[in-house]
């Protein structure tokens, strides 16, 4: 064991030493040219690279020594392949060669493998240089995005604790700790306090440096008036307060930019993806019945282009799409909540059967509730309905290699097969979301009632405990809060536990918000209000975005209908009435050009048309549900109708 530990730290020593070499050969080079780099310097700085420029552009040229000589080592391998075993054509190019140049193809092999794995090297060199060079102006530009989203709710902090009278440092310090919900700004903030703590600047000189390394030019422009306003004695949290509310109107704009733009993408993924795939569908059966086209095409439509596009559309909604999605990063609590320390005397059996009783507990009320994971956790239905998709699929196809007509037999159960799969995950998702909505929606009067208790001079733990009597939404959550208090935790802990039971941002922040200023002052009266403002807000813009968006998922709804309706009366009328035709045209031995369609070549149409009705409904569903909610998830249930729309119109009127 010890002989590989020596191994391995002399192999890390001696990998060190060469990683270290090229700047060693090239560290005064680039040194000398310092302001050639400039750029790469800031990216660096804006980016929170830990790294000097002279050593990471060393890093980057080792490093695609490293990838040249793989790619080398893979061109030769290529070259290997193409000259030994497939062999060279006798011709490879046009050029042709005089008597005095005969001789160069007497060397066409080894000149060939030469350049392959030239070619390679220099190629995987390249791209890894180049991504070393790229890096860091991704990264800060990445740290930007994160900072301006949650810059607004970072200031409607800054300005809720400096109200309730907190010293400015230790605001932005509080802050520097609340990374979890807060993101990039709270490690912007971590900078300021750094320099201050560490480098023994005052709070001028540490925002003017923060002004100067920060990628975001919204947060230096917060820092640079907030430097204004210091220098020039002004009323601090008057700034933040009106920073607030001119973030909120901002918001405001922004989400009806937002909308506009994605009632324009709506639009374009009807017109690229449900009425152009329509068209081209109509065009390919028209030319390969008239027999000038090939299947192909409509293969290519239905099978590749709707979903593959479909899922391109999801993902750039889920780009553009301002604010935090997904689920929020669970809040610390104390790290002695829900352990038991065993002490090593005495007691120590009675200890040991308290925890054997508490997991006992643990396993009772899993097998009472076994759907509580799943409630939860949504997609963990998956873990649950995959395996019975994968058995249900496999039972039937090993039936279906004894039917006569393989196909038919197996197109049924692979739509079963989806409803397996996604309705149990559609199910518990739209459980949990409507919990949650139905919780947010009731959080900002939960916050006034608890501002309006609080300065009548009441403590924030007898406000909690007031509330228990009163009949609204939140009630339940809020027993189970004072239950937590009166079983012996902090008001803090009491709260962070409600917000992690839910993990929504703007949950999390506000509960945030509130410990913070209870920590700092038992007046939260003023934290409060604040704190139901912005969740008002932010509920407000949620509800304007799903309003605005109903009439883009019924257009969707509207031009799927189109889609399913055209490719039946197709399959129902003009297809049939061709075989017809051409029946007769082949009974009646007219001189005609002959149709190429006859019935087996319809029925492989209709099952194309239904696979296309599926496919088309199962994305459509998914393009309604991050328009209309911002969820691909919450498309599910449009997935669902509009896939069980297409397949009883076709089990029961075409197939």
């Amino acid at each position: 064991m010890k002989t590989m530990e020596n191994i391995n730290r002399s192999a890390e020593l001696i990998f060190s030493k060469i990683k270290k070499l090229p700047f060693v050969l090239l560290g005064d080079k680039i040194k000398a040219k310092k302001e050639q780099f400039r750029d790469m310097r800031m990216s660096l700085r804006q980016a929170r690279i830990p790294i000097s420029y002279e050593m990471y552009l060393s890093n980057a040229v080792f490093y695609s020594v490293v990838t040249g000589i793989f790619g080398a080592i893979l061109g030769l391998i290529i070259a290997y392949v193409i000259v030994a075993i497939v062999g060279l054509p006798d011709r490879i190019t046009h050029l042709t060669f005089s008597q005095e140049t005969a001789w160069m193809l007497k060397y066409k092999t080894i000149s060939i493998s030469i350049f392959i794995v030239l070619f390679m090297g220099g190629l995987f060199g390249m791209i890894t240089y180049l991504l070393f060079l790229v890096y860091p102006g991704f990264r800060a530009g990445e740290r930007k995005g994160d900072i301006d989203k949650n810059l607004p709710y970072a200031v409607t902090y800054l300005y809720a604790l400096s109200r309730g009278g907190m010293n400015l440092i230790e605001i932005f310090r509080s802050l520097s700790r609340c990374a979890s919900t807060y993101g990039e700004v709270s490690k912007e903030m971590d900078v300021i306090i750094r320099d201050m703590d560490y480098f023994g600047n005052d709070l001028r000189t540490a925002l003017q440096n923060i002004c100067d390394a920060t990628p975001s030019s919204n947060f230096r422009d917060l820092m640079h008036n907030l430097l204004t306003v210091i220098d020039s004695g002004g009323d601090i949290p008057t700034y933040f307060r009106d920073k607030s509310e001119q973030y909120l109107v901002k918001a405001k704009v922004d989400q009806k930019g937002f909308l506009e733009t994605l009632g324009l993408v709506a639009e374009s993924y009807v017109t690229a993806f449900v009425a152009g795939p329509l068209f081209m569908i109509i065009l390919g059966v028209m030319m390969s019945v008239m027999g000038s086209g090939s299947d192909m095409m409509i293969y290519a439509i239905i099978y590749a282009v709707i979903p593959v596009g479909s899922m391109i559309f999801v993902v750039m909604v889920n780009i553009i799409t301002p604010g935090s999605t997904g689920e929020a990063p669970l809040l610390p609590t104390q790290s002695n909540v829900g352990e038991i320390i065993v002490p090593d005397t005495e007691e120590k059996p009675t200890y040991l059967g308290f925890i054997k009783s508490r997991n006992s507990l643990k396993f009772n009320e899993m097998i009472r509730d076994p759907l509580k994971p799943l409630r939860e956790k949504p997609i963990y239905a998956l873990v649950v309905s995959f395996p019975i998709t994968f058995i249900y699929l496999i039972i039937n196809i090993y039936y279906g290699m004894r039917s006569p007509n393989f196909m038919d037999y197996i197109d049924d159960k692979i739509v079963f097969s989806i409803y397996i799969l996604i309705i149990p995950l559609m199910l518990f998702h739209e459980y949990k979301k409507r919990k949650e909505d139905k919780i947010q929606e009731q959080i900002p009067d939960f916050l006034k009632k608890l501002a309006s208790t609080n300065e009548t001079g009441m403590t924030l733990r007898d406000s909690i405990k007031l509330m228990t009597r009163s009949d609204i939404g939140l009630s339940k959550e809020i027993k189970k809060i004072n239950n937590d208090v009166e079983w012996g935790l902090s008001v803090n802990e009491s709260l962070i536990r409600f917000a992690n039971r839910f993990r929504t941002h703007f949950i999390s922040r506000s509960v945030n918000l509130l410990t913070k200023a209870n920590e700092s002052s038992g007046d939260i009266g003023e934290v409060l209000n604040v704190a139901a403002r912005d969740v008002a807000a932010e509920q407000d813009l949620k509800t304007e975005r799903k309003t605005n968006m109903f009439i883009y998922v019924v257009i969707i709804y509207i031009s799927f209908m189109v889609f399913v309706g055209i490719i039946y009366i197709i399959s129902t009328t003009f297809l049939t009435e061709m075989v017809k035709a051409g029946e007769k045209m082949a009974t009646g031995g007219s001189g005609a050009v002959p149709l190429s369609l006859n019935r087996e070549k319809l029925n492989m149409y209709n099952r194309i048309f239904f696979h296309g009705a599926l496919i088309q409904g199962l994305s459509s569903g998914l393009i309604a549900g991050v328009m209309g909610e911002g969820n691909a998830l919450s498309g599910l249930k449009h997935s669902v109708i509009m896939m069980t729309i297409g397949y009883l119109l076709f089990t029961l009127f075409v197939m």
